[in-house]
């Protein structure tokens, strides 16, 4: 019989049960007997009335009335999708009630212990009822949510996504009062109402499909739904723990990660959630078998969720690290799979057990095996063959390390291990290996202070004392221990012998003699001292003696314990006593040596405690030496580090930069050695225009050192100082230009601190606090910084400065003078770059009469930095001085007075004196005298050139624009056609502004042609001198004095296009014949200056500075390669044939000029066609065989210039200048070059066609290996990647290449010939045109009859006016291959204001 309930119907009696369905619709259907069915499903009409009914029922009946009005809500349900949304919320909100109601009542009912069956049978049903609805009325909800959530997503409008959105909002409130109503119900001990407390599974599914449904929300995871999933993880906590749930949460879970991946956080808390909170700890270990059984393969199907799994097993270990131990050996296995994702899981679980739980110094053996295991297998993937887990290995380490979980004996190996991976191909991997690196600095337990040098002196010193102290252990120790027992096993039957004797003596006698011989001793000896004696003797083998003493002992000490046991004297006791003494009282101790001659107890009291502390003493010294050791070794790693990541710091990845400065940073905060290095050499990047780069640096020396640490103000400018200052010592001007910007940067923003700092540095200027010459220097320089933000800091203050640095102990500190220039410099408009009226001081100021004085005062002592104040000096007076013109020809007056009264005083110097071999001091000081002298001059002559072609020049234009603007303001008409006049006015101005800067240039060019060297001008009296000196170096050849006088002619030439054409003659014979190497380095550079100043006067002699490419001094090379860089690449110099000897220098032994010649080519490779160009003309004198270039060489140097070609129409046109140039060669070593050459190009279609119609240039040569192995290696790139058709042709035009080289061309031109002639007779025969077909087997492989045109250029080339280059190519520039285009040819005018000048060094 079928059951059914109405709503009319009484319910008190209660005979049916209500089974949950699987779907919806079962529950129309007959089901078991007693089973509840729905009798009637209500139309959508009638759903508001029976609502308002159940409503009525919920608050007479209470939540029991479920029973009554289960229909009503099913048929809501049935009619989900038609009815109104309110109707839905209406019957949630109802629904509810009933739970909240049941979760109410059954606590009472089911703590009274007395519910009748019908009643348990009631509430059970009202439960299940009230559950299954809500339940499904939960996923259908959610399921319109969803919807309604995609549809709305794409809308503009802000009225209809308003709107759409209103429901969306009031379910999301709702979904956790839900979740928060069942879980109040499901708590509670329902289980007694079922039979048994056994829940049915329909039950517990009902429930955990609804939690799963809205986990499946893709918003689940975002931080707004966070009560909402933390209800959700209750819930199914509960689920799982009272009602068996696991096994069916284990295969979800695994479900969701595979269709959901942005759940594996979620399920990750879940399961967390459940391990901890609810105590299910199998759980953890069942997911965990779960993903380990995954097979690669099935890991490697697209949607198999690997990502979900790495990402949830990653998530996992950070929550419950001790509660995957158990079950972790089933995720190694994937260590040896294909998926890199789950490689990455895993190791950064085993990252989280070792840092979480297998870490400190309280582990177990157990404990201790399982994280050596787990560390060698995190080390094995460091290089791993993925890019991404070799990073993620290196950054679970550095989280070990962090956390200072990593075993001190590792830290060497690991860390050798990451500096390994400095150089990965992967950036990823650089920048995890630089953070690792950082890490072990930042948490080492050795002393980085220290460097491998400074180690090793202390390593040798106690690895020395260890030695020696094993060495005396080993002596004092016996060869061989024998123990006592042993020893007495040995002896012991003599000495039973010797008793059996004694006891068995012929007479009393005989036993008296011997008792009166040993009782003279007794008498004053103790039982102790009997005791020893007694051993003694059977040590030196008295048993004799020792028989008789010890017979005789018991008479003489009868209560002694020595000899208590021999109140009864037999052979038994005799040998007990004998052997107690001898042995001692431990008669199994098997150690005792046998050396001393006390007995044993004694011996051992004080021997024991000596050995054991010698022993504890030599196990420290070898704990020290092995930590001394671990030290060095961690300290050399940290070098090698260092060194490569300071080299980092320039690589192009933005990423890797940033990484490889905050290393820097974080060295440089730890103090380790040689860390000021990385900081120097990232500063340069503060130039660099990108601007994360740039910014990174700049933090990184606020970090360093603009933002001190102190308790005071004045404190923290202490500290800032000193650090800057240490940074600044032995600092190079391109690191101190490059400071200036930063130290710039924190006095142009007002800060607390900065009138602390200038006032901490004038007291170490001034000397107010003790401070060394080096520290003075530096706070000088730092203050010129502050100067170049704030003028006064140091414009108020020069009296300070003249008194301190450049008053009547100048001569003692030069660098402290120049240093103190270059401050004052930093006020003045060419630094500051300022506008309007000049900032100078007049004349007379004080700060001039002491320079003068200073500069005339050092020209007469030989102080090798007075050349370089000097310079700074001048700089100073032609930048600051109101007439600096007339200072500086009072100074060269002075001066040349000072240098003749010391001369007049010592005698004028003759020939031998000018040498430099000559030993008189008098004599060496006028030389070197004479030599500052002329540099003075030299630098007067530079300077004053400067002077009037900068500051004279832009004061004349300021001048000028004044009065334009002045007389523009008077001649302003006012009325109508005040537009019109206006720009009549501005074109007008125009004009005469042209005109007046060329008159203003003119003007400043015929003051440094006629007035500058005219009679009664200074400079001019010592230019015949430096001529002299210049043009006889044999007389004059002390190297200052040369070195000064030819640096001094370059910079008078600079005066004059008539100086220059004089002397040019003469410098470059200086350049060529000069036998210093500083001569020769210095006048190139000087050369490059007149290039750029004359360059029409310096063209002619380009060869010549070419040539010294080739000098035989590395320094001479180095500076030309420098030189003709700039000249080049900035359009100055034309680029000729000559530049093959820049790719010389690709070869040069030393690596500096190497990359620079590298450097050349790729600047010059961006300039269009450049390398392109000179590429034919490079060859040729490269494989000139007066030349004789290795062809190893030849080949090195081609395969880098001929990666500059990469456009196809380059190549092409390369194919055929080569091959033209085969006729052209003579010998077969050209051939081979050719060759190469060809070889080395990336060959393309188009260049494969242009190598067959250029066939008859080469073939000829195809009998020489050297030739066609580079033709068939072309051949055979070309099949590479070549499609099908064109692969064909390829393979045919292979077989020619190896036809004629096996057989020769001749040969193979006369088999062409007679087939040709073959065919013509068969085609005779059989009349048949077979023109086309005669002529198709020699198609692209060479004519029938050979005429004189076929070895010319094809017309194409012919075409274009050039003439061929041959080998011989130094014959003149009019037969050189016109390659050059006309835009390339460098188009320099010499504008008097272009005065560029590099600093010389001597």
């Amino acid at each position: 019989m079928v059951m059914s309930y109405s709503s009319g119907g009484d319910y008190s009696d209660m005979s049916w049960d209500f089974v949950v369905p699987v779907s919806l619709d079962d529950l129309l259907k007959s089901g078991a007997i007693n089973q509840y069915v729905v009798q009637d499903v209500l139309s959508p009409k009638q759903l508001p009335s029976h609502l308002s009914s159940f409503k009525a029922a919920l608050r007479s009946q209470g939540p029991v009335c479920i029973l009554e009005h289960f229909d009503t809500v099913y048929s809501v349900l049935q009619h989900c999708r038609t009815v109104d949304l309110a109707l839905k919320e209406d019957t949630l909100e109802l629904l509810i009630q009933v739970v909240r109601g049941l979760s109410v009542s059954l606590p009472s009912l089911l703590m009274s212990g007395t519910l009748s069956a019908a009643d348990r049978k009631q509430q059970l049903n009202a439960v299940k009822m009230s559950v299954f609805l809500l339940c499904k009325l939960t996923e259908n909800l959610e399921s319109d949510s969803c919807r309604e959530s995609i549809v709305t997503a794409p809308s503009k409008g802000r009225k209809k996504e308003k709107a759409s959105g209103k429901g969306l909002q009031q379910w999301d409130s709702e979904r956790e009062t839900v979740l928060q109503c069942l879980t109040q119900l499901l708590q509670l001990d329902i289980r007694s109402l079922w039979n048994l407390s056994l829940v049915e599974e329909e039950f517990v599914s009902c429930v955990t499909f609804c939690c799963y449904k809205l986990l499946e929300n893709p918003t689940i995871g975002h931080m707004k739904n966070k009560p909402t999933r933390d209800a959700i993880i209750h819930m199914l906590g509960v689920m799982v723990k009272k009602y068996n749930h696991m096994l069916g949460a284990c295969v979800k879970v695994i479900q969701l990660l595979q269709h959901f991946e942005q759940l594996s956080s979620v399920c990750a808390q879940a399961v967390s959630a459940w391990s901890s909170e609810y105590g299910v700890k199998a759980i953890v270990g069942e997911i965990m078998r779960e993903i380990g059984q995954r097979s690669s393969d099935e890991l490697a199907r697209e949607g198999s969720g690997v990502k979900a799994f790495s990402s949830f097993l990653s998530e996992l270990s950070t929550l419950v690290p001790e509660a995957m131990i158990p079950n972790i050996s089933v995720l190694l296995t994937h260590l040896e799979g294909e998926s890199a994702s789950m490689r990455v899981a895993v190791c950064e679980v085993l990252g989280e057990v070792l840092v979480r739980v297998l870490s400190g110094d309280k582990l177990d053996d157990s404990g201790r095996a399982d994280r050596d295991r787990f560390l060698d297998t995190l080390q094995e993937h460091i290089h791993d063959a993925h890019s991404h887990v070799r990073a993620r290995v290196l950054q679970v380490y550095s989280r070990i390390v962090n956390s200072k979980a990593l075993p001190l004996c590792r830290y060497t190996e690991v860390m050798e291990l990451a500096v390994g991976r400095l150089g990965d191909k992967s950036v990823l991997v650089c920048k995890s290996a630089i953070q690792l690196l950082a890490a072990f600095i930042a948490h080492n337990p050795y002393s980085c202070k220290l460097s491998s040098v400074d180690l090793k002196k202390p390593l040798e010193k106690e690895t020395a004392k260890l030695k020696e102290m094993r060495e005396n252990m080993r002596e004092k120790a016996p060869v061989a221990v024998i123990s006592a027992a042993d020893l007495w096993a040995a002896m012991e039957p003599e000495v039973s012998h010797t008793v059996r004797s004694h006891l068995e003596a012929g007479s009393d006698a005989e036993r008296e003699e011997d008792d009166e011989d040993e009782e003279e001793g007794v008498q004053d000896r103790s039982d102790r001292d009997t005791a020893i004696q007694i051993a003694q003797y059977l040590r030196h083998n008295k048993y004799r003696q020792a028989v008789c003493l010890c017979a005789r002992a018991h008479s003489l000490y009868p209560e002694s314990p020595f000899f208590s046991a021999l109140s009864d004297i037999n052979q038994d006791t005799l040998l007990n006593t004998l052997a107690s003494l001898f042995k001692g009282p431990e008669e199994n101790q098997t150690s005792e040596p046998v050396e001393s001659d006390q007995p044993p107890t004694p011996q051992k009291e004080g021997g024991k405690a000596a050995d054991e502390g010698k022993e504890n003493e030599l196990t420290k010294q070898e704990m020290l030496v092995q930590y001394l050791k671990d030290t060095e070794s961690f300290a050399l790693q940290v070098e090698r580090a260092i060194a490569v990541i300071n080299n980092m710091l320039y690589w192009k990845t933005t990423t890797v930069v940033q990484e490889a400065v905050q290393f820097c940073v974080t060295a440089r905060e730890f103090s380790v050695a040689d860390s000021v290095c990385g900081v120097r050499k990232m500063l340069p990047l503060v130039w660099s225009t990108d601007a994360a780069v740039k910014d990174a640096v700049v933090q990184a020396y606020r970090r360093l050192y603009l933002n001190p640490q102190g308790d005071s103000t004045r404190a923290k400018a202490q500290t800032l100082v000193e650090s800057l200052s240490e940074l600044m010592v032995d600092a190079s001007l391109g690191t101190i230009q490059c400071l200036e910007e930063i130290v710039q940067e924190f006095f142009s923003n007002e800060n607390a601190l900065q009138a602390s700092v200038v006032q901490v540095l004038w007291e170490r200027f001034s000397g107010k606090r003790e401070t060394s010459a080096l520290q003075k220097r530096a706070a000088v320089l730092l203050l010129g910084m502050a100067a170049r933000a704030e003028r006064e800091v140091v414009l108020s203050n020069l009296d300070t400065l003249c008194s301190v640095a450049l008053g009547e102990k100048v001569t003692e500190d030069y660098l402290l003078a120049r240093d103190t220039v270059i401050t004052i410099t930093n006020i003045t408009d060419h630094v500051r770059q300022s506008k309007g009226v000049p900032f100078r001081l007049p004349v007379d100021h004080h700060l001039f009469s002491c320079l003068t004085q200073a500069i005339a005062d050092g020209v007469v002592l030989s102080d090798p930095h007075w050349q370089t104040f000097m310079e700074q000096a001048l700089r100073l007076i032609y930048f600051l001085a109101e007439s600096p013109d007339k200072l500086c020809g009072r100074l060269l007056q002075r001066s040349a007075r000072l240098l003749l009264e010391q001369v007049t005083e010592g005698g004028e110097p003759n020939q031998s004196q000018m040498s430099e071999g000559s030993q008189d001091s008098e004599q060496q000081v006028s030389c070197v005298s004479l030599a500052q002298l002329l540099s003075l001059c030299g630098a007067v002559a530079f300077w004053q050139v400067s002077h009037l072609e900068r500051s004279v020049s832009t004061e004349l234009r300021r001048r000028r624009g004044e009065k334009e603007e002045k007389e523009e303001k008077e001649k302003r008409p006012v009325g109508k056609n005040k537009e019109a006049n206006d720009s009549c006015v501005e074109e007008e101005l125009g004009l005469t502004g042209a005109s007046a800067e060329d008159t203003e240039a003119e003007f400043i060019r015929k003051i440094c042609e006629t007035e500058l060297l005219a009679d009664g001008n200074m400079l001019s009296v010592f230019l015949p001198l430096l001529v002299k000196v210049c043009s006889s170096p044999g007389r004059y050849s002390h190297t200052q004095l040369t070195t000064a006088a030819c640096l001094a002619l370059s910079q008078y030439m600079m005066i004059s296009p008539t100086v220059c054409k004089d002397n040019i003659r003469l410098l470059f014979t200086v350049l060529e014949k000069s036998s210093l190497p500083v001569v020769r380095a210095n006048t190139i550079i000087a050369l490059g200056d007149l290039t750029v100043r004359f360059p029409n006067i310096l063209e002619p002699w380009t060869p010549n500075l070419y040539a010294r490419l080739c000098d035989e001094n590395a320094s001479v090379r180095l500076t030309a390669i420098t030189v003709l860089t700039q000249l080049v690449l900035k359009d100055v110099m034309k680029v000729k044939g000559q530049v093959s000897e820049v790719a010389v220098l690709l070869l040069d032994p030393e690596p500096h000029i190497t990359s620079l010649a590298l450097n050349f080519f790729n600047e010059l490779s961006a300039k269009d066609n450049a390398i392109y160009n000179l590429l034919p003309d490079i060859i040729s004198r490269l494989s000139d065989p007066e030349r004789g270039m290795k062809e190893e060489d030849f080949n090195t140097i081609m395969k880098q210039l001929f990666s500059y070609i990469t456009k196809e129409r380059q190549t092409e046109s390369l194919v055929e200048k080569l091959c033209q140039r085969f006729r052209t060669a003579k010998t077969e070593r050209q051939w081979a070059d050719l060759a190469v050459s060809l070889s080395l190009l990336s060959m393309c279609e188009r260049g494969f066609k242009k190598l067959q119609e250029c066939w008859d240039c080469y073939s000829d040569k195809l009998a020489e290996d050297a030739v066609y192995q580079p033709l068939l290696s072309i051949m055979a790139k070309l099949r590479r990647r070549a499609k099908p058709q064109f692969k064909a042709q390829v393979e045919e035009f292979e077989k020619k290449l190896t036809v004629v080289h096996t057989k020769g061309l001749e040969n193979v031109e006369n088999e062409e010939r007679e087939q040709q002639l073959d065919e013509q007779k068969h085609s005779e025969k059989t009349q048949t045109p077979l023109h086309k077909g005669a002529r198709r087997p020699t198609r692209g492989r060479g004519k029938s009859r050979m005429d004189e045109s076929d070895l010319v250029t094809p017309k194409r080339s012919r075409a274009r006016p050039k003439k061929v280059i041959t080998f011989s190519s130094d014959e003149g520039e009019d037969e050189e291959d016109a390659v050059m285009t006309e835009n390339e040819t460098p188009k320099v005018t010499t504008p008097i204001s272009r005065t560029r000048r590099t600093r010389l060094r001597h």
